[in-house]
């Protein structure tokens, strides 16, 4: 989503246009709601190419997202209209996912207005996303089955240097206004940036389509779409890195930030109050959550504390020692590390009747994040298949530096990203039946985060982790959550430095130096984003306790988690009064 400045727009963004004079009925009222509804997703799909042709919709395949400040003021524009569009339609006597539906959009839509003062499109880029890495990996979101399919991603490549400009534009507005990442982040950017600009045409990620084509395109069709590919990245692609490495390098980096924390730039601190709610979806402040991770921190200290003791350790700081240099708990080579994650997987597939009633019909796959930016990314994280399932999921896991990255945790990171974590949770919000389709691809981070979280513990409950290394593991996972709500908290509105932030991981966790550098670096580039992990656990666990203690004997596990994802991702409040609902009905 783009979000910008409202210039001269204006609204009162919590005063909704009075509900007209209840004269339709119900039907007629849902019917003019699922419409609009409707209306709203395909001008998210529209001005969203890249998106639409990863859930497997190809009418925009030849498009990429316009970045332009005419385009930013525009989308605001259509969001003010359907806001007053949608808060007219009265949803009295409509039901439960009509109004929830008419809710959660009319939640987003005035999100996005509330966001647009802070010009987040202002920064657009770091280390750990945007358009330049954003774009090598579209291919492999792709279906390629049609001459068509090349045609249309051939023109995608050719439009590249005009997004490319947008996005210096935005870049250099945001120098100006002083909303600029810090420069040593830049300095990240550029070494993603020159790496695939220095490539071969043949050789780049944006060649992948050509390394197999399927066997109903002629020969003849193979060597023209391969001549005009590999021309448009030499001619089109290619340049289009190499002069944003030259913008980064000459202009950009040396006006990069020298402070950490985004309080640092125009309006930081209102900026990071609004991406504390934006994330946890709970109203706690900064403050709030900052103790509530060093409780959690002084907590998961304890448990594995008693886990170093069983295993013969005095003390957690010579058990992490040893395990650095157990050579058990560290990879051989990349493939040996990806095959340790699918076993994990596999082992939990045979176990989730005992969880859901439920279950995912998407398939699921492990693979190697790719080599172009696996230095600054995370450990592992979760790509969504096709709704048809015609591309899987697919759990990518970091193989940079292999040897330095421990075993321990891999069977919770399995969970999380695989089965019964996002994997699970997304694959079934995108085959639900009877909702709009924006409901199936919302991902609020403390709900889908926190489900991930939760799911690791879902392991322990169906008798996994025997290994105590792996349970001590579970426990890491665990407490790097809760450091992130210590330290994310810390740059970002008690000015830590990032050194401090470092300090802290290397204190109470003995998470490998590899990940911990990358992580406080994100951190840093995406404030607010890592809180929703941890909070959004504790309320799903919090939410679970009341509902055993409130149904007894009557308390069923299947049940509880259907109800928890039937509804795909949710706010949290949201979730909190649907299980508080389902646990009234269920006394009955």
């Amino acid at each position: 989503m783009i979000v910008g400045s409202l210039g001269a727009v204006s609204v009162r963004l919590h005063a909704q246009a009075a509900p007209a004079p209840v004269t339709a009925s119900a039907d007629v009222r849902g019917k003019e709601l699922s419409s609009l509804l409707t209306q709203i997703w395909e001008d998210q799909l529209k001005h969203s190419p890249e998106f639409a042709s990863s859930i497997g919709d190809k009418r925009y395949n030849d498009q990429l997202t316009d970045y332009s400040i005419k385009e930013v003021n525009a989308s605001l524009q259509r969001g003010l209209d359907f806001i007053q569009r949608l808060g007219a339609i009265d949803t009295t006597g409509l039901s439960e996912q009509e109004r929830l539906s008419s809710e959660l959009m009319l939640r987003s839509l005035i999100e996005q207005q509330e966001g647009a003062k802070f010009k987040e499109w202002e920064m657009p880029v770091s280390q750990f996303g945007g358009f330049h890495t954003d774009l090598p990996q579209l291919a492999n979101r792709l279906q390629f089955d049609t001459v068509k399919d090349y045609d249309d991603y051939i023109e995608r490549l050719k439009k590249i240097p005009t997004v490319f400009s947008q996005i210096e534009t935005n870049m250099q507005l945001g120098a100006d206004d002083g909303r600029i990442q810090p420069q040593y982040l830049m300095e990240k950017v550029l070494v993603q940036t020159t790496a695939l600009a220095d490539q071969k045409p043949a050789e780049s990620p944006f060649a992948l389509p050509l390394k197999k084509f399927p066997k109903t395109i002629s020969a003849a069709d193979q060597k023209r779409i391969s001549t005009e590919m590999l021309d448009a990245i030499a001619s089109n692609v290619l340049p289009s890195y190499k002069r944003f490495a030259g913008f980064l390098r000459a202009e950009y980096i040396p006006k990069g930030r020298k402070d950490p924390g985004v309080w640092a730039i125009p309006d930081g601190d209102a900026y990071y109050a609004f991406r504390v709610r934006q994330s946890t979806t709970l109203n706690k402040t900064a403050a709030e959550i900052h103790q509530i991770g060093l409780d959690e921190v002084k907590r998961d200290e304890a448990e594995m504390l008693a886990v170093a003791k069983s295993l013969g350790s005095a003390d957690i700081k010579s058990f992490s020692a040893a395990l650095k240099t157990n050579p058990k708990e560290h990879a051989t080579s990349a493939d040996a590390m990806l095959d340790v994650y699918r076993g994990y997987i596999a082992g939990m597939k045979p176990k989730l009747p005992e969880l859901f009633g439920r279950l995912p019909k998407a398939p699921l796959e492990v693979v190697a994040v790719p080599a172009y930016m696996e230095k600054y990314q995370a450990p592992a994280y979760y790509d969504n298949g096709t709704p048809d399932g015609s591309r899987p999921g697919r759990v990518y896991v970091n193989t940079y530096n292999f040897a330095d990255r421990s075993l321990t945790s891999a069977e919770a990171v399995s969970y999380h990203e695989g089965i019964p974590g996002h994997h699970l949770q997304i694959s079934i919000a995108q085959e639900m039946t009877g909702i709009p389709e924006f409901r199936k691809y919302s991902q609020y981070t403390a709900y889908t985060e926190g489900w991930g979280l939760y799911s690791e513990r879902l392991g322990k409950d169906v008798g996994f982790y025997k290994d105590p290394y792996s349970d001590y593991g579970r426990l890491e996972t665990d407490i790097w959550r809760a450091i992130r709500l210590v330290v994310d908290t810390g740059v970002h509105s008690q000015h830590w430095t990032r050194q401090q932030m470092v300090d802290f991981f290397h204190d109470h966790s003995s998470i490998d130096d590899t990940p911990v550098q990358a992580e406080v670096d994100r951190y840093i580039a995406l404030p607010g984003q890592a809180l929703g992990y941890k909070m959004g656990q504790l309320k799903i666990l919090e939410l679970r306790d009341r509902a055993k203690t409130a149904l007894g004997p009557k308390f069923d596990i299947r049940a509880f988690h259907d109800e928890v994802i039937d509804s795909g991702a949710l706010p949290l409040d949201v979730l909190e009064q649907r299980v508080d609902a389902w646990i009234a009905a269920q006394k009955k």
